[in-house]
């Protein structure tokens, strides 16, 4: 038998929308990757206390439960894989691979229970629907009654707003409120952000590039807090994919780049990214509103209770501390001036391009990320305007074109060699070929080195006098003829019909 195990197109639900993804069990770990965002979900062997296998919507699922508490669950197995997977969980894990039965009665009464982050609504201990409670927003009371919203998701075409459970009252003397203890579960594990106790550190008046405006950040054990002068934003922890730590090109500030999923909402827009902008000379002093022992407990050594140093490195440590993901910053990549990054256009405004070690960011209107196993190829085309310039076009595999246009011609080679040393599929190689190695291909046209840019411009031409000269050579008119008393309106009207007539006709005024 192998020893990995793997399954394409496995689905997993997160706040009602399925992501496809890869399924992988190995001896040591079993590994999710989610094709949209590229987050991992790591599970180790050891830490496996139970498995089950159910028939579901999406054809069959795997639950599995880990001594930590949590549960992941994933679908889109086909029947015939049952026995290879459970072949492979005798072989490799402790953990046996049990076949469960979902109640399909239809029944709207029986027992809830509270298993780690799912509320489970069992009929005849054969569980009827799971609600994960991590995806829960709000949770209400009324007379035997508990009310439970959910967080809603963008990209689903049809949302559940909530659920209603009535509980009935107990007759022992217990003394204890049935529904009160139901609304606890709950809240002990859902999603739900109240600013109580006193955060852990503030920074005061930030800039924010997205959203716009200057920001106040408290810094919660859960949660961020961003409050301005017109909007407050509550961003928990488990919503932050990845951090960036950008240098701008000037070398005197830097870019802090938070990438969210779901994103934060102001009004109909959606920010996908986070993005502070710091000067690097502006420092300060932080104490955390934590005692010593505390913050050696939670942190490990990562934060102390009294830190100086440059702004910006304050902020990324503390963020990097409590949401526990690394800092991705640029890789090798130097530009033609030495800088990380390149200075292009997208869409309407200008921005930087920073290539990086596994994908490509832009800052900051609108701020874009592309990972390196999303994008199909990539194109280096003429820019549209002057012939010193070129632009970046990257395509990715669902399908969408991103353009980066209006690249100074001198930081062509470098970015062309970066393109070719991470092995992604350029669309135009074989024009491109003649030009890799040399790092000045896009040099003055003055100087002794071949330009292969310019050669195919003077081809083209040579093509387009050579198609001229044989429409002269045939005799042919095109029919329109301009005379001394045309005026200039007719005239115009003439030369639509024809292109030739843009450089012959005459205009008399």
């Amino acid at each position: 038998m192998n020893d990995i195990l793997e399954f394409n197109e496995i689905y997993q639900e997160a706040k009602g929308t399925w992501n496809d993804g890869r399924l992988r069990f190995s001896k040591q770990t079993v590994v999710y990757k989610n094709s949209k965002t590229g987050k991992l979900d790591s599970i180790p062997v050891p830490e496996l206390t139970q498995a089950q296998w159910r028939r579901v919507c999406l054809g069959h699922g795997i639950k599995l439960c880990t001594s930590t508490g949590n549960i992941y669950k994933y679908d889109g197995f086909k029947d015939t894989d049952l026995e290879k997977i459970s072949e492979y969980f005798k072989a490799n894990y402790k953990v046996e691979l049990i076949e469960k039965d979902m109640c399909v009665k239809g029944w709207n009464w029986g027992t809830a229970k509270f298993n780690g982050p799912l509320l489970s609504f069992e009929v005849n201990d054969s569980p009827a629907f799971e609600i994960p409670l991590a995806s829960v927003s709000q949770c209400a009371t009324g007379k035997n009654e508990v009310t439970v919203e959910f967080h809603q998701n963008d990209d689903t075409e049809v949302s559940l707003m909530e659920v209603r459970f009535y509980v009935p009252p107990t007759t022992g003397d217990e003394g204890s409120d049935p529904v009160e203890a139901f609304v606890q579960n709950i809240l002990s594990k859902a999603d739900v952000i109240q600013a109580t106790g006193d955060a852990v550190c503030i920074f005061r008046e930030l800039q924010c590039l997205t959203p716009r405006g200057r920001y106040d950040i408290r810094i919660y054990p859960t949660f961020l807090h961003l409050h301005g002068k017109t909007f407050d934003y509550k961003i928990p922890y488990t919503t932050v994919l990845r951090l960036f730590l950008l240098p701008h090109k000037d070398q005197r500030q830097m870019f802090f780049v938070i990438s969210l999923d779901p994103p934060i909402k102001q009004g109909q827009t959606r920010y996908h990214f986070l993005i502070l902008l710091f000067s690097k000379e502006e420092d300060i002093s932080l104490t955390l509103n934590m005692n010593e022992d505390e913050v050696e407990r939670r942190f490990e050594g990562k934060l102390h209770k009294n830190m100086s140093g440059s702004l910006y490195e304050m902020v990324s440590r503390v963020m990097k501390a409590l949401v526990n993901r690394k800092i991705t910053v640029p890789g090798n990549f130097q530009g033609h001036s030495g800088a990380q990054c390149i200075t292009c256009s997208y869409k309407a405004s200008s921005g930087l391009l920073y290539p990086l070690e596994r994908g490509f960011i832009y800052v900051h209107k609108p701020p874009v990320h592309l990972r390196f196993e999303e994008i199909s190829c990539v194109n280096f085309a003429r820019g549209t305007t002057t012939t010193r310039s070129f632009d970046f076009e990257i395509e990715t595999k669902q399908g969408n074109q991103y353009t980066f246009s209006s690249i100074e011609r001198e930081e062509y080679g470098k970015l062309f060699d970066f393109v070719n040393a991470k092995k992604l599929s350029i669309k135009n190689r074989g024009f491109k070929e003649g030009m890799k190695g040399n790092d000045n291909m896009y040099s003055d046209s003055d100087d002794d080195q071949h330009d292969a840019y310019l050669e195919r411009m003077k081809e083209e031409g040579k093509i387009r006098e050579e198609a001229n000269d044989s429409d002269d050579s045939e005799g042919e008119s095109c029919g329109f003829e301009s005379r001394p008393g045309n005026t200039t309106t007719e005239v115009i009207k003439m030369a639509a019909h024809c292109s030739e007539c843009v450089f012959t006709v005459g205009v008399q005024f």
